[in-house]
């Protein structure tokens, strides 16, 4: 098929700057990959037959990364302070 159906894992390594230069980056672009994405995750891992704890694990990893990520100035301030 044409290169701006294909998603990303199928997209070869040459053609991955014609294939990101198709994309929308307008915040409708950006809202609609995340909304295939979210789709896709919870197609794979949420809403299965006989289901792991592969996803949820996943998305807590996930949230525990973000939640790092937003208070590390926090963490990196605190780390220096003494004690006594």
């Amino acid at each position: 098929g044409p290169l701006w159906e294909r998603p990303l894992l199928e997209v070869r390594l040459g053609e991955l700057h014609s294939w990101i230069s198709t994309c929308s980056f307008s915040p409708q672009g950006l809202l609609g990959a995340v909304q295939r994405a979210w789709n896709s995750y919870c197609a794979r891992y949420i809403h299965v037959k006989q289901g792991g704890p592969a996803g949820i694990s996943m998305l807590l990893a996930g949230y525990c990364l973000l939640s790092y990520g937003w208070n590390y100035q926090h963490f990196k301030r605190h780390r220096w302070q003494k004690y006594h």
